[in-house]
């Protein structure tokens, strides 16, 4: 009986000890945890303060932000682990199970991580962007470690107007497709766009030149101070008339407003000059008159006969 109480004394001292330590590590992990979540938010300030004060666009702060928010969690992770297992060997040897099951299970999302960390550094495009990717045009809204929010483009309309359709693209693709930005900097967000016209071969070629330019300098006038770049014209011969296409500077998110704008100007700019005119396929007959008929030779017998002869 002495030798039953005994044992359930030890049993019990050994539970007791067990749940004590246990707890203690718990609350290690919380404090472990509390100090990372403190330390998140100063430094989220100081990051904010400093990339302000570098003029750092709110595009690219919100980006980095949204990078050292998932390096603290992944920070946060292992020194949780570390507070509860209180051995760095543990530690390693679950963070050597937790990379095999998603090597093996989640490649994908694992690879769309990756692209991440790749746009965050290099940074081919930031929030507000408007790129092509996989043949889906939009403005980037949102990067997360799996995917891209775009608010797209088109889509539902010819045009380059917003659709109000969000469309999510998965990270990994990153790696595979081809990637078209509009706009590769502040400095460079204009892009070259074009209005073709086709002009009549009995229009004044110089007059319309002048005012193809004179209809996209009025409408782009602010885009030329800030580039320092004319409208110029291109041409060349199609089937019935001249194609000229009207080159300008355009902002990349305004592309078609503006083009409509120009399209308004030229056509009203032609329809009130009697010597410039649109050219379109048509077919015209032409009836003149001749002193000599062009009408076949009279069937002569007598030369018939003398052939037969």
């Amino acid at each position: 009986m002495d030798a039953l109480i005994n044992l359930w004394t030890e049993l019990d001292e050994s539970l007791a000890s067990i749940m004590s330590k246990a707890l203690i590590k718990f609350v290690y992990a919380m404090l472990v945890l509390l100090a990372l979540l403190i330390t998140y938010r100063v430094t989220k300030g100081l990051i904010i303060a400093a990339m302000r004060r570098s003029n750092r666009t709110e595009a690219q702060v919100m980006q980095f932000l949204s990078m050292w928010r998932y390096s603290f969690m992944l920070v946060g992770v292992v020194f949780v682990i570390v507070s509860l297992s209180g051995s760095l060997a543990a530690m390693g040897l679950t963070v050597a199970f937790i990379s095999m099951i998603l090597g093996w299970s989640l490649q994908r999302p694992v690879t769309g991580v990756a692209a991440w960390l790749m746009v965050m550094i290099k940074r081919p495009f930031v929030i507000g962007d408007r790129i092509i990717v996989q043949g889906v045009r939009g403005d980037v809204l949102d990067i997360s470690p799996t995917h891209i929010l775009l608010g797209e483009v088109g889509g539902t309309i010819g045009g380059e107007e917003s659709s109000n359709r969000g469309i999510l693209i998965p990270n990994a693709i990153l790696f595979d497709q081809m990637v078209i930005n509009y706009a590769v900097s502040e400095e460079a967000k204009y892009i070259l766009d074009e209005v073709p016209v086709r002009v009549s071969y009995d229009s004044d070629y110089e007059l319309a030149e002048q005012t193809l330019i004179s209809c996209a300098r009025e409408v782009t006038s602010e885009i030329i101070q800030e580039t320092g770049l004319e409208p110029e014209v291109r041409a060349e011969f199609f089937d019935s008339g001249i194609m000229m296409r009207l080159r300008y500077r355009s902002i990349a998110v305004d592309r078609q407003r503006i083009s409509t704008r120009i399209v308004a100007k030229v056509m009203e700019a032609f329809s009130n000059s009697p010597h410039v005119g649109f050219a379109y396929p048509h077919s015209a007959v032409e009836y003149r008159l001749s002193n000599t008929a062009s009408l076949p030779p009279m069937y002569d017998e007598s030369q018939s006969n003398r052939a037969a002869n």
